[in-house]
């Protein structure tokens, strides 16, 4: 559990990796047949041209921060009572067709055996590992970063779809992992030489 900034996991870290659930199928250009019969296109007004062309606003910080921890938070209660169907519920249509309440907790399985606590991300503030980005193809919106913790933090990728002037979810990954003071601690090169292992006696 976390507590005050702080996490206690005796467990593997092999143990608690949960899946990517990302619904890739809707990455996919949609061509129908009928486009390439079609006649060529009728003058658009402007207003409807520039409705047309609109792209979606990134959320400012306020805004990101909320969205992340909605989407952790309907984790940890899915973890915690075993109940995925809200969490199921928040994403968007496509990520809803592909994953079944019955297939979230399937995936998440490692998390709520090992006793992993994500309710603290309610008042952890997360990190981000890179800049929010927003797809001008597919306008969808990508967060990555994790939140800290001690010797584990919980590392997060999450992907949002605009679905009637909302994000909505469309894919998530958690991923319990070593801390960044941990992960330093033991790339760290000893500054003494290796000691050569002694030949087996004969």
């Amino acid at each position: 559990m976390w507590s005050g900034g702080t996490t206690r996991f005796p467990v593997s870290l092999s143990q608690l990796a949960a899946a990517v659930l990302l619904a890739a199928a809707l990455f996919a250009p949609v061509v129908s047949a009928a486009q390439d019969a079609a006649p060529a296109p009728k003058k658009v007004k402007p207003a409807a041209k520039a409705a047309a062309t609109a792209r979606v606003q990134m959320p400012d910080g306020s805004q990101l921060l909320l969205l992340i921890r909605t989407t952790l938070l309907a984790l940890s209660d899915a973890t915690q009572t075993g109940n995925f169907t809200v969490l199921r519920d928040l994403g968007a249509p496509g990520f809803r067709d592909v994953n079944p309440a019955s297939r979230l907790s399937q995936t998440f399985a490692g998390i709520g055996a090992q006793g992993v606590d994500l309710s603290a991300v309610a008042v952890i503030a997360p990190k981000l590992t890179g800049t929010p980005t927003i797809d001008p193809k597919t306008q969808m919106l990508r967060i990555k970063g994790f939140f800290p913790g001690e010797p584990v933090q919980i590392n997060f990728e999450l992907l949002y779809q605009p679905v009637g002037g909302r994000w909505r979810v469309f894919g998530m990954a958690v991923n319990p992992g070593p801390s960044s003071a941990a992960a330093a601690a033991a790339a760290k090169v000893p500054d003494v030489a290796p000691v050569a292992e002694a030949a087996p006696a004969q």
